[in-house]
């Protein structure tokens, strides 16, 4: 979400009752610091600062920048957490960790996290290979610590969905992709709205394309495009080829040319269906998964 999740989406989602947080990676220090404050002016509501903490050369200017500001809540993605956390606690910072299998699990729980996020590879953006319907029961299982599940959940059925599996919560990205408080551009959005699970694809194509080393067992969900379809299944042509690929996908990022750029985006984007705001997202989601988890035991159980 760091392409997508900026102060004005955190400070919504933390207003309407859940924990808003800033995707820092991609960005600079600058900036990171001005949508904590934003955020701070919008709500006295608790909120955070998600790193993808496997990408060192940015992270230890960020991950200060959350510990000079005091945020209450960090995230880290794809690495153990273990370095970071004393800086953290000196902060008082609760920490979550994002953890794609039950070995990243166990290495977080030994870290001392707060909490884990248990990230199925129906996940939008960069992802393991595990579903969420087997990943958050096998973390559950395997750890003494709140488990929130991540992956596919975009409505009010796959919050409850999320429940039924042991989770505590659930960590929502693209259910919020299309609503106006997104840092996503105009021609993103419409694509958001556009598509649906069959339309996603896992890949590393955009990674290799922009040469960048993500381990070989992560990849990253987006939508389907004309890039993705030239080089999905062909990633020895597109290692070959990486100058070129490369540099047609720089031109269409510049361009916002969405048949050739990344929209990161998870398999609950068929339930997408609107420009709804984030507010608007997360009380009807909750309100829904609330009338599931009341009325469909009764149906079954009769």
């Amino acid at each position: 979400m760091a392409s997508a999740a900026g102060g004005e989406l955190a400070a919504a989602v933390s207003s309407a009752g859940g924990l808003g947080l800033i995707g820092a990676m991609g960005h600079d220090a600058a900036w990171l610091r001005a949508q904590i404050r934003l955020v701070r002016e919008r709500t006295d509501k608790p909120f955070g600062v998600g790193y993808i903490s496997y990408r060192l050369p940015q992270l230890p200017e960020l991950f200060e920048v959350a510990i000079e500001e005091a945020v209450p809540v960090i995230a880290h993605s794809f690495a153990d957490p273990a370095p970071y956390m004393p800086a953290a606690r000196r902060a008082g910072a609760k920490v979550i960790a994002q953890v794609q299998n039950v070995a990243g699990a166990l290495e977080a729980a030994r870290a001392g996290v707060d909490a884990l996020v248990a990230q199925g590879a129906e996940s939008g953006g960069h992802t393991g290979s595990i579903s969420a319907l087997s990943l958050v029961p096998d973390v559950v299982a395997a750890v003494p610590l709140p488990v929130i599940a991540a992956g596919g959940i975009a409505s009010g059925e796959t919050l409850a969905a999320a429940f039924m599996l042991g989770a505590e919560g659930a960590w929502l990205g693209t259910a919020f992709l299309a609503s106006p408080e997104s840092m996503y551009s105009e021609n993103k959005k419409r694509r958001i709205l556009e598509v649906s699970a069959a339309d996603t694809v896992l890949t590393r194509v955009f990674d290799l394309a922009k040469g960048e080393p993500w381990p070989e067992h992560i990849a990253g969900r987006a939508a389907r495009n004309a890039f993705v379809e030239r080089w999905h299944g062909r990633e020895d042509q597109i290692r070959a080829n990486r100058e070129a690929a490369g540099a047609e996908l720089a031109a269409g990022v510049r361009a916002d040319d969405v048949a050739t750029e990344p929209v990161w985006a998870g398999t609950g984007v068929g339930q997408v269906f609107d420009r709804a705001s984030a507010s608007e997202v997360v009380s009807r989601i909750a309100a829904r998964a609330e009338a599931v988890l009341r009325e469909r035991p009764r149906a079954l159980t009769g």
